[in-house]
């Protein structure tokens, strides 16, 4: 089935959208390197600085990919896992002092709330959608 007319359009949309923001949040990672080795470090993470700048790039290739098209199938995998698995690892509100729990739960809840939109952009991976490169493992 290919998605197209008005249906393509907003699928564009939503592709720029989500994205064009989780690019944007890679990107923080290396504007930010410093300030997110340090968190990364505090959680536990081994070679913290490394995973800042590999979670970074995935979310910019990744982001990027979902909004031109490009494996998108692939693409949403990825940032459904990391999402889910960054969600759990960085954002334990369960386990933060009581001050911190609320910026945590948000953070969580943005996470999981993310990870459900690439699922659904992965269910749509096997459409041809409009306005995409279209490569694709499908």
């Amino acid at each position: 089935m290919v998605v197209t007319g008005a249906e393509a359009v907003v699928l564009l949309v939503a592709r720029v959208l989500f994205g064009g923001v989780l690019a944007f949040m890679g990107l923080n990672h290396f504007m930010q390197t410093g300030q997110m080795t340090g968190y990364a470090q505090a959680k536990g993470l081994p070679a913290p600085r490394l995973g800042v700048l590999g979670s970074g790039a995935l979310l910019v290739v990744a982001g990027l990919a979902i909004v031109v098209g490009v494996f998108p199938l692939l693409a949403a995998a990825a940032l459904a896992a990391f999402l889910l698995a960054s969600a759990v690892v960085f954002h334990d509100f369960w386990a933060v002092s009581e001050d911190q729990q609320q910026d945590e739960m948000t953070s969580f809840l943005k996470n999981v709330a993310m990870a459900g939109g690439a699922l659904a952009f992965g269910a749509l991976a096997s459409q041809s959608w409009g306005f995409s490169v279209g490569l694709s493992l499908l």
